[in-house]
């Protein structure tokens, strides 16, 4: 178990560093992730510290390789990531590194200028050959007679008149391109700003166009306006402008347009040279880009790191050294020893880094030790609270009692399979699923818990069987030890009795053997079998839940003995244990006896544990009825005794510590002598080992967090028992809910014979199976995952654990990159 069931020992260390050495001894310690540096200079800030300006060197080679990615990522070239983690640059390649992502960058955003421009000309041409286009039709419709009769009467009139005035009857016109959305409102527009005087010709451009800036598709109109003088010409520019239209050249001549048109797609096709090329000259840099990006993440976030706790450093007087204070395991020693000589050594400094053990009475973080199996279940522990330092760690322990009592709670072997097959599934093909990196955050944490959805997935199975429950149907695999009389339960008396029971006294009816795993499938077609299921769930919740309370009462013993604290063994830990063994102690073995001594035929007058229980605390021992009569000799003696000893554990565990602390600090104020049962560290753990601060004793607050203490563990043994019947209540509502599912869907097709029985079958698996998963693994399975998280919180280990401590965070290379990644 190793350092899973105590925290690693730490030790707060001195470092020594050269200032021609430091950048690399700190790289060897990112590698090796086992230091975790305290900041020298908090008062100072972070743009007053002295590497500030590599820090910001390395944002800015950043900034420019989140610009190379996101390019990348447009054209959706694929990014190569071998895995590989390369070694930081030295301090000299971070010039290079600059000068290849400066020159990256430039040739970029030449390539997206220069592209843009030919998009903004490729679309300018576009958009005029779509207008000499439909020029020639709109010149034709708007010189026949027809379309001018109805829409253009009043410029003819207008025409007529000015003939003979003698001026000139030419009509003008526009012609350009609009967003099709803006048509509407740009013909109204154009109507009651001119009054009727103008003539709009519109028509659709082909296809969509790229927009040069978003790069978005746009569709668009093609329009010509008529109109007679400058104030009209004047007027219609405006409201082209106010509505960004674009307008274009358009020659009145058909030949003038026909020379114009060859002229607009001889250069579109030299621009469609231009632009093929251009995309390939940006898809050849973006690819070399993208072969290395990786890389170069990893180069310049190792940098900056490395800066970053440079700045955390103290530089001495002679600015020749630098000094650092981090804490580290005691065990790693050696090898943050060997990682600081190979930084010295690959720095070419002469003078060899130095790292010495510091006494402090600071408390050191808590390390805890995990592999990819054991990670989750030790998240799950920190969720609610870190580990005092060198406490005993709830993780071991977790890793059984979770998946165990969350089995309790959803006893289906048939769902219990389903969910060991999908985690099966992801511990098989793990490798292969971490590769395909997504931000899907429901798959991760699924994907992220595997190990621990597998155990409950094995558990549920167990315990399914255990229950005989196996979706919402038991499964004979012994045969049922229940074997009616032909002559007795014959078809005719079935037909007549349907209600009928079978009598466990009568040896027709019941072998007088259990079944041999789990439960009697017989219990399935009982008309008592919630009543017999919920007696049993019930005993064997508080069962367990008593049994784990008791036992992180054991764990809590193992921190006084590692602390050498008598005083809370015989102040705290004795009259707990006393009292929870009085009450609830006595109740598991009630419990067990009536189980084993008690047979259907003493079960008209079988003891009530619940009666028994209140009668045990009223002190009253009734004649009748006769389930509530003592069943063995003693027992009113023997309870009043249990009870009155368990009511003499309250006083000694709410008076005896304050006392003897009073004692004690009394003596060592008066005497300085040292009393029985006085607190300290074990001798001999660690010269670093963390020491209590002198605080001025104060008797009040003693007093007052003693009878918090009492209160919450008196009243807690009895809530917490009560909590455990969760497990009861949430595996009678699992497998009720299977029962219903599994009813209201198939009763129809099971009623059904021959082939429509099985097409209606076939067509009602499908909602069955989505309703299944649905409801009952992914809903029912958080829930009873949540209320697990409960009970090992709440219940398990307010016994034993304080959860003060704080996480032990080492520069560590990976632990960077894989949190950058995430981002």
């Amino acid at each position: 178990m190793g350092s899973l069931y105590r925290s690693e020992e730490m030790t707060l260390c001195q470092l020594f560093l050269q200032a021609e050495a430091a950048y690399a001894c700190v790289s060897e310690l990112g590698e090796l992730g086992l230091v975790q540096f305290r900041d020298l200079n908090p008062d100072i800030n972070a743009f007053q510290r002295k590497f500030v300006n590599e820090v910001r060197r390395c944002e800015e080679m950043d900034r420019k390789l989140r610009f190379l990615e996101k390019e990348i990522k447009k054209d959706g070239i694929p990014i190569l990531d071998t895995g590989d983690s390369p070694d930081a640059p030295a301090p000299r390649e971070m010039i290079d590194l600059e000068s290849t992502f400066e020159k990256l960058e430039n040739e970029m955003k030449e390539v997206n200028a220069n592209t843009e421009a030919l998009k903004r000309n490729f679309l300018d041409l576009t958009e005029l050959k779509q207008i000499l286009k439909n020029a020639q039709t709109f010149f034709a419709e708007a010189m026949t007679d027809q379309a001018l009769s109805e829409d253009a009467s009043v410029l003819l009139s207008e025409e007529k008149t000015a003939a003979t005035s003698g001026q000139p009857q030419r009509l003008g016109f526009v012609a350009g391109v609009i967003l099709r959305e803006r048509v509407p409102a740009f013909e109204r527009l154009l109507w009651r700003a001119c009054r009727g005087n103008v003539f709009l010709k519109l028509a659709e451009v082909d296809g969509p166009l790229e927009d040069p800036v978003t790069g978005d598709q746009v569709n668009k109109s093609v329009f010509i306006i008529f109109f007679q003088g400058d104030q009209l010409k004047a007027r219609v520019i405006k409201i082209c402008e106010g509505f960004r239209a674009t307008l274009y050249p358009c020659p009145e001549t058909q030949v003038e347009r026909k020379e114009m048109s060859a002229g607009v797609m001889a250069r579109i096709e030299d621009l469609n040279t231009v632009l093929s090329q251009t995309q390939d000259h940006r898809t050849r840099v973006l690819i070399t880009a993208a072969k290395n990006i990786k890389v170069w993440f990893i180069k310049v976030r190792k940098i900056k790191s490395i800066y970053h706790t440079l700045n955390m450093l103290n530089i001495d007087v002679t600015q020749k050294c630098l000094i650092s204070e981090c804490w580290c395991p005691v065990k790693d020693l050696e090898k943050i020893q060997m990682a600081l000589t190979r930084g010295t050594e690959r720095s070419g400094s002469s003078v060899p880094s130095i790292l010495n053990r510091m006494e402090t009475s600071q408390q050191p973080p808590t390390y805890n030790c995990t592999n990819k199996f054991t990670e989750v279940f030790q998240s799950v522990v920190d969720s609610y609270g870190v580990s005092t330092y060198l406490e005993i760690n709830p993780a071991p322990f977790t890793i059984i009692s979770f998946p165990f009592l969350f089995s309790l709670m959803f006893g289906d072997a048939g769902h219990g399979l389903v969910m060991l097959m999908v985690a099966l599934w992801m511990v098989l093909f793990e490798k292969r699923l971490m590769k395909q990196k997504t931000d899907n955050e429901i798959w991760n944490i699924f994907f992220g818990g595997r190990y621990i959805i597998l155990l409950m997935g094995a558990f549920s199975v167990y315990s399914g069987l255990m229950y005989n429950d196996c979706l919402s149907k038991s499964i004979n695999i012994f045969g049922s030890k229940w074997k009616p009389g032909p002559d007795k339960y014959d078809t005719e008396f079935l037909h007549k009795n349907p209600h009928s029971t079978l009598d466990p006294t009568n040896n027709t009816d019941y072998t007088g053997y259990p079944y041999p795993f789990g439960m009697d499938p017989i219990w399935m077609v009982a008309s008592n079998k919630i009543t017999w299921l919920n007696s049993y769930k019930m005993k064997i919740s508080v069962v367990f839940g008593v049994g784990q309370m008791i036992f992180g009462l054991i764990l809590s013993l193992q921190n006084h003995r590692f602390r050498k604290d008598s005083l809370s063994i015989i102040c705290e830990f004795l009259p707990q244990m006393i009292f929870i063994l009085c009450i609830f102690g006595y109740l598991i073995i009630l419990i067990l006896y009536k189980f084993i001594n008690i047979d259907a035929s003493q079960a008209a007058c079988a003891p009530s544990l619940l009666i028994g229980l209140i009668n045990m605390f009223l002190m009253n021992y009734p004649e009748e009825p006769c389930s509530a009569k003592e069943f063995y000799s003693g027992q009113k003696g023997f309870q009043i005794f249990l009870l009155l000893v368990a009511v003499a554990c309250v006083p000694w565990l709410l008076i005896a510590k304050p006392v003897m602390l009073k004692r004690r600090n009394d003596a060592k104020n008066n005497k300085g002598n040292k009393l029985p049962f006085e607190h300290k560290l074990e001798d001999g753990l660690d010269v670093n080992a963390t020491k209590d601060h002198e605080e001025e004793f104060n008797m009040g607050e003693i007093i007052v967090h003693q009878c918090i203490h009492t209160i919450e563990y008196c009243l807690g043994c009895i809530s917490h028992t009560a909590s455990y019947l969760r497990l009861w209540a949430l595996s009678l509502a699992h497998a009720e809910l299977s029962e219903v599912l599994w009813n209201m869907i198939f009763r129809v097709a099971l009623k059904m014979s021959g082939w429509p029985g099985t097409v209606a079958t076939f067509l009602l698996f499908a909602p069955w199976a989505f309703l299944t998963i649905t409801i009952l693994l992914l809903m029912e399975g958080l829930s009873a995952f949540l209320h697990t998280l409960r009970l090992h919180w709440v219940e398990f280990q307010s016994k034993f654990y304080q959860g003060d401590g704080y996480l032990f965070e080492p520069f560590s290379f990976d632990k960077i990159i894989e949190i950058d990644i995430k981002k």
